[in-house]
């Protein structure tokens, strides 16, 4: 919370308040009482970070929902579902393939044909004619697959021969993830390709930049812990050497579509997927953001804890992380994930530890969940049994908010004065 420099004389309220001021008396040195004004950032005020405007501070998290059509094609469902949700400051799509033997799970999208390309536009459309901004999510699972996805039916691949212990969503349900086979040093500058390749078909398809999937366990993440790159070449061993295929791929991404269209997300201590704890995970992922700082990319998607799971799974510190991304970076923006209530959300916020918060489940039953935050509304349930998989039911057909409580909401966005803003867990 930074105190306003110009000690101007409080203000007790305004017509227009793009933020929120708060007074606090302060004794001064000859104990006279000042009342200074503190302006704190909103949750739900604009930002521009890189080269994205966004209406708030509140995006939709990536979320596999596995209603890709033949050929791992956008469908019209698809397009209905992110139009409703283009309340969000930013949607980052479910995670895409960047090629075929980047798929991982049954009926995943793409952006390496020109049909993936085709059925990605009129999406990209329906968030713009929404007013929202549209990320694509750049992803290759590595060893989290199954040859009955892979083309040709092959092995997986990873920085190791070692299969995962994880499962995976293919046509015959839940079924243990094949075991890989260990990348050619000669292969990689085609996967540094392959993202480069997709990053500039998701601007074809209309989307206002791209995020890279660092987290999770996959590929990227796979070349990055030590508890999974058993790898003896430039690739693996040291921390400078684990970190190289991200920062390649980093740079290629960001000369493709711009640094300020760029984001990339991270899960420094998540174990899902099997991705076992780094021997020294704070250290790794400090140093992958120094080596990132030249790129200024636009904004860093953080995972805090298990994603989806826990927040203190294990000790890390996010806040030194985001001092080395935002030194000398002032445009980019730190995003950050997993957890968070409406009430963590504004103070985050508010005390400048996040620039934006990003929600996953609570925008899948909750087309709506900018204004029902902004007004301390009751959030739906999601459907667990119609999470992956399936028609309209659990996906389109989630109700918004009665109009009665949404009418609540002030035509500047802000709650009614007589309208009870605490929060309700």
């Amino acid at each position: 919370m930074i105190v306003d420099a110009r000690h101007r004389p409080c203000i007790r309220a305004a017509a227009h308040r793009p933020r929120a001021v708060v007074t606090r008396r302060l004794a001064s040195v000859n104990d006279s009482l000042l009342c200074w004004p503190i302006q704190m950032t909103t949750l739900f005020e604009p930002i521009r970070f890189g080269h994205i405007d966004a209406a708030n501070r509140i995006v939709m998290a990536p979320l596999t929902r596995n209603r890709a059509g033949p050929a791992q094609v956008p469908t019209s469902l698809m397009t209905t579902y992110y139009e409703q949700r283009a309340g969000a400051a930013l949607i980052v799509t479910e995670a895409t393939q960047i090629s075929p033997s980047g798929q991982g799970y049954l009926d995943t999208p793409g952006i390496y044909s020109a049909a993936q390309i085709s059925g990605w536009s009129p999406i990209a459309n329906a968030v713009h004619g929404k007013g929202g901004r549209l990320m694509m999510q750049l992803w290759h699972v590595g060893r989290i697959s199954h040859t009955s996805l892979q083309p040709d039916g092959q092995q997986p691949v990873s920085s190791t021969a070692r299969r995962a212990n994880a499962k995976t969503f293919t046509a015959m349900g839940f079924e243990d993830v094949s075991t890989p086979r260990c990348l050619r040093l000669d292969e990689l500058p085609g996967i540094v390709h392959d993202f480069r390749e997709a990053a500039r078909n998701a601007m074809a398809a209309g989307c206002d930049g791209v995020e890279v999937h660092g987290a999770n366990g996959y590929l990227l993440e796979q070349f990055l812990r030590d508890s999974i790159n058993d790898r003896t070449d430039a690739y693996g061993g040291s921390k400078e050497n684990r970190v190289r295929l991200v920062v390649e791929v980093m740079a290629e991404v960001a000369a493709e579509v711009g640094p300020g269209r760029t984001g990339l997300r991270l899960s420094p201590v998540s174990p899902v997927n099997d991705a076992g704890q780094d021997s020294d995970a704070q250290g790794l992922f400090n140093l992958l953001l120094e080596r990132l700082a030249p790129l200024q990319l636009a904004y860093i998607h953080v995972i805090e804890g298990a994603t989806g799971g826990a927040r203190d799974v294990a000790p890390f510190d996010y806040a030194a992380l985001r001092r080395r991304f935002k030194s000398g970076n002032a445009h980019g923006a730190w995003i950050a994930n997993n957890g968070y209530t409406r009430a963590m959300a504004i103070e985050a916020v508010a005390n400048g530890s996040a620039d934006l918060i990003a929600f996953g489940r609570p925008f899948i039953s909750n087309p709506d969940l900018v204004n029902r935050l902004r007004l301390n509304a009751p959030l739906a349930a999601v459907n667990i049994g119609t999470l992956y998989g399936g028609s309209a039911a659990g996906y389109t057909d989630y109700p918004l908010l009665d109009p009665e409580v949404a009418g609540r909401l002030e035509p500047d966005g802000h709650p009614r004065a007589d309208f009870d803003f605490r929060y309700r867990a």
